[in-house]
């Protein structure tokens, strides 16, 4: 017994894992470096943007990686005061919500019925939604074109949003589908003996147990919709319907000697996406995390 109980103080004494512990620890400033290195060479792009937006056509030829000196407050003030960006702004708002509404409804309910109901079938349907992560909408803007066409979509922002809500329903389904699963059947048989349809279940019981994924989902679906260029590039030919992206590169070609201005537009259109991501990163995180839990 007493030889026993010293093994065992010296395993509860031992610190778990200690040389690999050690060797993370010697490791963590050559990590930090990476990090910083990468994290410079992402935003290093968008610091000079943002800063050149403040300054005038003649520094930028002069010293193009040079500091305002003086600042220039006319190119940001010229593009806040001009109908056109607000314009964009709005189109991309209603396709961004459309678009994160139709793929939050019909996601929810259609991984409601592949994590709850047994039915032959079921591990194909998933495994094909699953499958359509691999298939880009690159692939497909041809046919989609012509089937937008054929139904007299072309040039209004719902022949934009259907399309991104298809493609985002299989990011969706894989991410609620483990969320649903993880909910307890006793749960369920509860509110079947309490007389609870199944649609009221659903919609008392599965739908705010799934607000972690639904807000993930909600969030990414809002975020994709609103950096979407090839298909509202191919779907939209008036100007007075285009989304922000589309509108950048339209004012890039309008304004291509100002390149001040241009700068100073396309700071302004990362705002919004930059300040969303920022704001719900943790949620995204959060969401994710659950879902590989579940």
């Amino acid at each position: 017994m007493t030889a026993v109980a010293v093994a065992t103080d010296a395993v509860a004494n031992t610190p778990p894992h200690g040389p690999r512990r050690q060797r993370m620890r010697a490791g963590t400033p050559a990590v930090y470096f990476v990090a910083l290195v990468v994290i410079a060479l992402m935003l290093g792009p968008v610091i000079y943007i943002i800063l050149g937006g403040f300054r005038s056509n003649s520094q930028i030829t002069t010293n193009p990686a040079g500091l305002p000196d003086p600042w220039v407050f006319t190119n940001y003030l010229d593009v806040l005061t001009e109908s056109t960006f607000w314009t964009l702004v709005l189109n991309s708002t209603i396709v961004g919500v459309a678009t994160t509404l139709g793929v939050i409804v019909l996601g929810l309910m259609a991984s409601y019925v592949l994590a709850r109901y047994h039915f032959r079938g079921r591990g194909a349907l998933y495994a094909l939604f699953a499958a359509g992560l691999m298939f880009p909408i690159t692939v497909a803007i041809t046919p989609l074109y012509i089937v937008v066409r054929d139904m007299g979509l072309i040039n209004t922002l719902a022949g934009v949003v259907l399309p991104q809500i298809a493609f985002a329903l299989p990011t969706t389904i894989i991410i609620l589908v483990p969320f649903l699963r993880a909910i307890p059947d006793e749960i369920q048989e509860a509110a079947f003996i309490d007389g609870c349809s199944r649609l009221g279940f659903f919609w008392r019981m599965v739908v705010p147990l799934a607000v972690p994924g639904v807000i993930t989902v909600g969030i990414l679906a809002f975020i994709g919709s609103w950096n979407s260029y090839l298909l509202p590039l191919y779907l939209l030919n008036d100007n007075a319907n285009f989304t922000l992206p589309l509108g950048v590169q339209a004012f890039s070609s309008q304004y291509s000697v100002d390149t001040a201005k241009v700068l100073a537009f396309t700071s302004l259109s990362m705002i919004p996406a930059l300040a969303f991501f920022s704001l719900f990163e943790r949620r995204i995180v959060g969401g994710l995390t659950g879902a590989v839990k579940g």
